[in-house]
């Protein structure tokens, strides 16, 4: 083993995709290994490599992690991106789970049949319900991160989930010049400037390959 946290995911960013920026954001090497066909998958159920027969699937340190939010939130941890105390963890989790929110939407968006896909919707809740929660956070605390004046997993998924509803609307942010700063900000970060750099190992946004390939694996017989 090389020591490298290894993710188990489908060649795309559905479920695993946080994951991928965070151990980025915190500047760690990972290898991965993609899903490609029903039976790889049913080899790791069969070998008990899935808690909950589910990916994604971490392993790290040692352990099999299986569930997104138990993986973010022990990456967040080792890696000093969590806060100093419990005050500090309790608001990167109430950030997280508002973005986390709003990027489900996305995640679906490429499954749902195109009758029923409802773009306005997200954009709707973008700017209605999400984005001015943190424009007005922080512009509030007048500092450069959401939580505490440091960096952390909250700022991590918000760029990401910034990024995410751009590629759907551009113009996304023209009324929030507070994120648009952050946003300028963050992705300045070295370790999230490398990772939004092309080859880096951040996936495109979901094809219809993507979704054949996610469908045949999660087929029922």
């Amino acid at each position: 083993m090389s020591g490298k946290p290894k993710l188990t995911y489908f060649n795309g960013r559905g479920r695993m995709e946080s994951t991928r920026w965070l151990l980025a954001a915190a500047g760690v090497e990972f290898e991965e290994e993609f899903l490609e066909t029903k039976e790889q998958y049913q080899k790791l159920i069969k070998d008990g490599a899935l808690l909950f027969d589910q990916v994604p699937l971490v392993e790290i340190d040692g352990m099999k992690m299986v569930q997104t939010r138990a993986i973010l939130s022990y990456i967040a941890a080792k890696y000093n991106l969590y806060g100093k105390d419990l005050k500090e963890r309790a608001l990167i989790d109430m950030y997280v789970e508002g973005t986390g929110d709003l990027m489900g939407m996305i995640i679906t968006f490429a499954f749902t049949p195109p009758k029923e896909r409802n773009l306005a919707l997200i954009i709707e809740r973008a700017t209605t319900r999400y984005f001015p929660v943190y424009e007005k956070v922080l512009k509030q605390h007048g500092q450069e991160f959401l939580v505490g004046n440091r960096f952390s997993w909250a700022d991590v998924q918000l760029l990401e989930a910034i990024l995410m509803v751009e590629e759907k609307e551009p113009t996304v942010l023209s009324k929030f010049p507070v994120l648009q700063a952050f946003k300028a900000r963050i992705s300045n970060i070295p370790t999230i400037k490398k990772f939004l750099q092309p080859g880096s190992q951040r996936k495109p946004p979901p094809d219809d390959q993507y979704v054949a390939t996610v469908m045949e694996v999660f087929k029922k017989d």
